[in-house]
């Protein structure tokens, strides 16, 4: 487990690397998140509203971002995401996740590290920018 002493202003998180978003994934998260917007999963119903295709949820990215953090520390330690949608992340995108320690201080007794963290697609198109609180002892 890792503690605040461990941590340093400037570490980087290690990178998660998704698959391409197909379809499938798509129709999975749709299941799962409850989420069944026909913008995401019904190719007919996108091009009617002027896209090429469906693209995928922006909840799905923030699931990455999540497990991004996840990866690192456990579920308990997150206290706080702060999240913003920059772009729309298209069918096929594979999305590498990262963040990096930008300050390190304690509030009300607990010590906490700010994260910035965000998701960028295989061309480095940022899709998800914003930062994270994470308590460490």
């Amino acid at each position: 487990m890792i503690g605040f002493d461990d941590v340093h202003v400037g570490d980087e998180l290690p990178v998660l690397q998704t698959k391409a978003i197909s379809r499938t994934t798509l129709a999975l998260f749709a299941g799962a998140s409850g989420d069944h917007n026909p913008m995401h999963i019904d190719i007919d119903f996108a091009q009617k509203a002027g896209m090429d295709d469906v693209f995928a949820h922006g909840m799905l990215s923030v699931a990455y971002l999540t497990r991004l953090l996840t990866g690192w520390v456990e579920q308990a330690a997150i206290k706080k995401i702060n999240v913003r949608f920059t772009a729309i992340t298209q069918l096929f995108a594979e999305i590498s996740c990262s963040g990096i320690v930008k300050e390190k201080f304690e509030r009300d007794g607990t010590k906490l590290v700010l994260l910035m963290i965000d998701a960028k697609d295989q061309n480095g198109e940022i899709k998800i920018s914003g930062s994270a609180e994470i308590a460490l002892n």
